[in-house]
Order: C-alpha cells, then sequence, then structure tokens
C-alpha cells in the first residue's frame, strides 16, 4: 500500500489534519475552561462584592432583620455553579449561608475555618474559587461574606453543546482541508509520475532516444531537464562506446590476422599452420589416414635480397604466393613459415605419385621469370615432401623430415624435388655428429691440409691452394664441401680457418725447399671470416710466430663472399695487401654483380671458375665468356689463374689467350703434405701430348 507516494502523502496529510484538528479541539476547549475559570472567578468576586455593598446598604439603613439578610442571599441561588455563601459577623460567627452543594465533597479544598480564608478571591485546588468581602469598611467591619463556587460546574450544557458544534465544524474544516491538499499535491507530483513512466519507459525499450516532456518551472521540471540532458551525456556515451567497440572489434581482427597470417603475403603464418597441423595429425592418427606435407624456399634469394635489395625481394615473396595459391585448391593450406621458407599441405589423396605430380607442378609454376621493377629475375624452388606415417603423426618429426627433404633436393643442384625417406634421418645424424665434433676435431688435429698445385705456362709449379680434408675417426675421411656448410652454419668456420692458417705456417718451411723461389700458398677465406674483426690480428700474429713472408701467402675469397661483405672485404684486403699478402678472386663470374666494384676492390689474381673451363672445347659461349675475363684481368693488370683443368687441350687454350696460371687433376688432385714433397716441381708439356 505504501509503494505509491501518493497513498502514502495522502494518509500523511490525513493524519496530519486529524491530529491538527483534534489539537485545536483541545486548545479550545483548555482555552474555554481556562476562560470559564476566569468567567467563574468573575461572576464570583462580583456576587460576593454586590452582596457585601446590599449588606452595607441594608446596615446603613440600620436593619438587621435576618429575614433581610436571607432575601438577599436567595439570590444566589441562581447560580448553581455557587457551592455556598455564608454571611459571618465580625466575629465569624454565620449570621446565615446558603449551600447549593456539599462543602464535604471538596474536602480540604475549602478552608475549615472563615478566618483562614484571604481577603478578595482564592483559587483553591479542584477548581474552587473562594471570595472574602468585609461587609461596611475596615474602620466600621459590620461582617464578612465567604462564598465558595465550583469553576468546573459552571460550564453549561450549552458551552458543552457548543464545542460538539466546533469539533464538528473542525473536523469538517479538517477533511475540507485534507481533500484540497491531496488535490494540491496530486497537481504537484502528477509530473512525477509521468517521469516514472517515461523512465519506465526508458528501461523497458532501452531506447535512449526518448526525451522527457515535461516543461514545468518546478523542481520536477528541472529534474526532467536534468534527465534529458542525463540522455543525451547517455547517447553520446553509447555512440562513442559502440566507436569503441567497432573499433576494438577491428583492432583483434586485425591482431589475429597478425598472430594467424603473415603480412606481407596475406599466407597463414608459421603459428597458424602449426596450431592445425597438430588438430589434421591427430584426425589423421585417430582415423588411420595419412597426411602429405611439402616443404620449400627459394633458391638464390638472399644473394638477389643483397643485390637487388628487400623491396624487391618483398615483391618475390608475394608473387610467389600468388603463383602458388592459382596452382591449389581451395582446401589445400599453403602457408609462409617464415623468411622465403613455405609449405604446401595438400587436401587430397596421399600417395608419392601424388606428391610427385604436385611437386613437379610447383617447380613448373616458377619457369617464367619475375619481372620486378625492370628487371627480368629467374627464381626456382627446392622441395622437400614428407609423410605425417613415416614421422609417426609427431609435428616436430614432420616438421623435420620436409625439412631434411628440402636441403637434399638443394645439394642435388636445387630446382628439384625430395621425398623423404627414413635413410635421410640417418644423413641428419651424420650432419649433427659432424657439427657437433669439429671443435674435438680441431683440437685432436683430425683435420689434414691437401695441397693442389699450380702451374704456370711453362708447367712450372709457382703456388699450391691449400684444401682441408677431416679424418674423422667415425666416418673417415670427410670433405670439405660436406662439413665446411656445416661448419658456418655452427658459426665454426673461422675456427678452421685459423687452424689452416697455422698449418700451412708450420708446413711452410718444408714446402719452401721443395719449391722454387716466389711460391704462394693460397688459404680460402669465407665470408663469415671477413665479418671477423680478429681474423687480421690472428694472421698478422701466426705469421710473426712461425716467422713467414707474407709475399708467400696468398688469401682467395669468392666473388658472392667479397660482396656480401664489400666494405668490411676492402677494408680488411687492403691491409692484408699492405702487410704483403697477394689476393685473389674466386669463381669470377657466377655472381649477381655489375663488373664497376672491380675498379674499387684490391686484388692481385682473378680465377676463372671451372664451369667455363669445363664447357671451353663444347660452348661457344663459355669460350667468349673466358676469353672476355682473361682480357679484362690483363687490362686491369690483373693476374689470371683459371681451376678445374683436366685435358692437354683446354690448358692450350688458356694458355694462347693469356692465362697466367692453371691448377687442376691434369697436373695433380690435392694430396697431403708428404706426397706433394714427393712431387717434381716441374711438368714438361711433352708428357701431356703423349
Amino acid at each position: 500500500m505504501f509503494k505509491s507516494i501518493k497513498i502514502t502523502m495522502g494518509i500523511v496529510i490525513a493524519i496530519s489534519m486529524c491530529a491538527l484538528a483534534i489539537a485545536v479541539f483541545v486548545i479550545n476547549k483548555v482555552e474555554h475552561n481556562a476562560l470559564m475559570k476566569q468567567v467563574v472567578e468573575s461572576n464570583t468576586s462580583a456576587i460576593s462584592n454586590s452582596l457585601a455593598s446590599q449588606l452595607s446598604v441594608l446596615a446603613d439603613t440600620g436593619s438587621d432583620n435576618v429575614d433581610r439578610y436571607e432575601l438577599i442571599f436567595k439570590s444566589v441561588r441562581e447560580h448553581n455553579y455557587l457551592i455556598s455563601a455564608t454571611l459571618y459577623d465580625t466575629n465569624y460567627k454565620a449570621i446565615t449561608s446558603v449551600a447549593l452543594r456539599k462543602e464535604s465533597d471538596y474536602g480540604s479544598a475549602i478552608p475549615s475555618s472563615p478566618r483562614d480564608i484571604p481577603y478578595g478571591v482564592t483559587l483553591h485546588s479542584n477548581d474552587v474559587i473562594t471570595t472574602h468581602n468585609l461587609v461596611g469598611t475596615s474602620t466600621y467591619p459590620l461582617g464578612h461574606v465567604v462564598i465558595h463556587a465550583d469553576a468546573k460546574a459552571a460550564i453549561p450544557e450549552q458551552s458543552a453543546r457548543t464545542l460538539v458544534r466546533q469539533f464538528f465544524l473542525i473536523l469538517v474544516i479538517g477533511l475540507l482541508c485534507v481533500g484540497i491538499c491531496l488535490l494540491v499535491t496530486h497537481r504537484l507530483i502528477t509530473p512525477l509520475f509521468e517521469l516514472k513512466r517515461f523512465t519506465q519507459d526508458l528501461f523497458e525499450t532501452k531506447d535512449y532516444a526518448l526525451r522527457s516532456s515535461i516543461s514545468s518551472q518546478n523542481e520536477f521540471g528541472q529534474l526532467g531537464s536534468n534527465i534529458n540532458s542525463l540522455l543525451d551525456t547517455i547517447e553520446v556515451e553509447l555512440l562513442i562506446n559502440f566507436e569503441q567497440k567497432q573499433t576494438l572489434f577491428d583492432q583483434q581482427e586485425t591482431m589475429a590476422r597478425l598472430a594467424n597470417y603473415d603480412s606481407l603475403t596475406g599466407l597463414p603464418n608459421r603459428q597458424y599452420v602449426l596450431d592445425n597441423l597438430r588438430l589434421e595429425l591427430a584426425r589423421a592418427k585417430r582415423n588411420d589416414d595419412d597426411i602429405m606435407l611439402l616443404f620449400f624456399d627459394l633458391d638464390g634469394f638472399k644473394g638477389i635480397n643483397d643485390s637487388l635489395g628487400h623491396e624487391t625481394g618483398d615483391l618475390i615473396l608475394i608473387e610467389v604466393a600468388d603463383r602458388v595459391q592459382r596452382l591449389l585448391r581451395n582446401d589445400d593450406l599453403f602457408a609462409r613459415l617464415g623468411g622465403d621458407e613455405f609449405i604446401v599441405l595438400p587436401d587430397r589423396e596421399v600417395n608419392d605419385y601424388a606428391a610427385e605430380q604436385l611437386a613437379i607442378r610447383l617447380l613448373s609454376a616458377f619457369d617464367e621469370p619475375f619481372e620486378m621493377q625492370g628487371l627480368s629475375l629467374t627464381v626456382g624452388i627446392s622441395v622437400g615432401v614428407a609423410k605425417a606415417s613415416d614421422a609417426n603423426f609427431e609435428l616436430s618429426d614432420l616438421m623435420s623430415n620436409a625439412d631434411l627433404a628440402m636441403y637434399r633436393s638443394k645439394a642435388r643442384g636445387r630446382g628439384s624435388y625430395t621425398l623423404f625417406t627414413p635413410d635421410m634421418v640417418e644423413s641428419h645424424k651424420r650432419k649433427l655428429q659432424i657439427a657437433n665434433g669439429i671443435e674435438q676435431g680441431l683440437r685432436e688435429d683430425e683435420f689434414i691440409v691437401y695441397y693442389q698445385v699450380k702451374v704456370d705456362n711453362y708447367g712450372h709449379v709457382i703456388g699450391a691452394e691449400a684444401l682441408i680434408r677431416w679424418q674423422h675417426p667415425e666416418f673417415g675421411l670427410v670433405m670439405p664441401n660436406e662439413f665446411i656448410p656445416i661448419a658456418e652454419q655452427g658459426g665454426k668456420i673461422t675456427a678452421i680457418t685459423q687452424w689452416i692458417i697455422k698449418r700451412v705456417c708450420i708446413d711452410l718451411p718444408d714446402i719452401k725447399h721443395w719449391a722454387p723461389q716466389n711460391f704462394k700458398v693460397s688459404v680460402n677465406l669465407s665470408g663469415h671470416d671477413l665479418r671477423n674483426a680478429q681474423l687480421f690480428d690472428y694472421i698478422y700474429n701466426t705469421l710473426n710466430v712461425y716467422d713467414v713472408n707474407p709475399e708467400n701467402m696468398e688469401f682467395e675469397v669468392t666473388e658472392s663472399a667479397y660482396l656480401e661483405n664489400f666494405q668490411l672485404s676492402n677494408k680488411f684486403f687492403r691491409r692484408m695487401s699492405n702487410m704483403g699478402c697477394s689476393i685473389a678472386l674466386d669463381d669470377f663470374g657466377t655472381g649477381y654483380s655489375s663488373l664497376s666494384y672491380l675498379t674499387q676492390i684490391t686484388i692481385d689474381t682473378l680465377k676463372v671458375d671451372r664451369q667455363f673451363v669445363m664447357e671451353l672445347q663444347t660452348s661457344e659461349r663459355s669460350r667468349l665468356v673466358t676469353g672476355a675475363i682473361i682480357d679484362l684481368a690483363k687490362r686491369l693488370s690483373l693476374t689470371v689463374c683459371a681451376e678445374g683443368i683436366e685435358t692437354y687441350e683446354q690448358w692450350d687454350y688458356l694458355r694462347q689467350h693469356g692465362c697466367d696460371n692453371v691448377q687442376g687433376f691434369m697436373f695433380s688432385k690435392p694430396v697431403p703434405l708428404k706426397t706433394l714433397l714427393s712431387l717434381a716441381p716441374f711438368y714438361d708439356e711433352k708428357q701431356f701430348k703423349s
């Protein structure tokens, strides 16, 4: 019932008005009684004074008739509120008395002796009023008039009816006031109920575009205006929150895409494909199915990045993604693992034939060159294929198997595909053993330096190239083309280079006794060596320790290694040249560089790569390129050395076109120091003609 403020206010107003009416009635009654007391007191005093005056007049006439006194006192009976009226003589002996009520009913309220009553009007307890007047004068007193009156008895019935009428009048007026108050209150709080209905509608509809229509100027109107202002703010905040929420959704999508997709190519990234592969492997193992995985990367991509810049490399990666996607079906998973490595998870029948066909299509997709920024670039790929069943459905083993197969493709000459076989795992274990055994091999002197002689145009031995071999305690003689790439990947190539330099310095005294004057031993340096800031100091200190003449040392570096570290290479070889060592540029003509760098580098010898020499008798282009290289070197005042000589015709052709030095199996294969010292330091061309 009290949930409604209107009912509550009505009840409060009604109770308040009733309480007010009752209070007014009570106060009126109290005031009326007090007024009646005053009237009784005044009337009683007047009656007493009147009686005293009449009695004084009667005494002045010389009459002392008691009957006449009684006659005067009879008039007192008209006043029904009087208790008694008594005339006393001067000795307080009662002469006459009129009793309307029993004085004994009032007890101690009426003094027992008139002598104890003071002159004038006295109010006793129980609303008893006593008057004491002197008859005559104080000089000649004639007697005393004592009147006792009951103030309570003075309230007539008429007065009681008046009070009843007043009560009903007050009640009617109170009820009228209650009605007026309720009406006024209803009108005043009507806007409040409108606000209540408005807020209820707002809560139910959630439509914050609603506005309160209250336009009064009182507090409710101000409250409605404040609510409208609050709704304006809420609407603005909701709009902002909606925009921010949309932004968060967009950012969440962007973050999910960044987390699962490659930002450059738009392909799924490594994390995405690994998560999906785990699920697919679990499903395949549970259903006794198989999964085929193709792993490939780009051949020579690092050279493109280094020579043409990463921007061109990125464009190639995007084109690679487009080409491969056009080959695949919608259900095939194609992802970029990172760098130039990609993975394909075909959703089709898993067998060797299907794998080979897909690998062939992938290779064919790269037959067409890439047209990038005015350049036509041919980029191949090496593909490795592995099946989940061969990896026992283990993700890491499957990825490792596909990677092993891909690197087997690269070892076979790139631009090819390889299906994983279990024996590749053994090969991989061999690589791991080789990688882990290099440091121990250096400490235990398991490595051996082999020397391949260099011959001038007259057959005289004028130098040798130091080539390293590894007499492995388990694998036997390991060739450098196997352990050098492993050492480069493991960051151990510089330690091998330092070991070779030290070994050559130890062998040089024996070689100088065998060889003619101006004999040079060539040592190969890798790109990793050129980036080692301490290598020059090591070479300088080692030559000093073993008292080696720098002019007997020559350092060879491939064209690609030189250009990958151009600034460092220039600085390093300039210092080496100033020290007296010779510098040879190996594999010239096989890189992607222009010839302008030849005017900026410090070298003494230009070495013609074996691939040109091997095709001298079969390829006109090889002969033209070889002749151009020799001519270019002569114009730059460089010595020319050709490697890979296997026939007399090749040697004769090179001599006729100005080549200064040669080396190859025709003269000698790489041999240990002991075998080298047993060879003759001169070759007669007659022995080759025969």
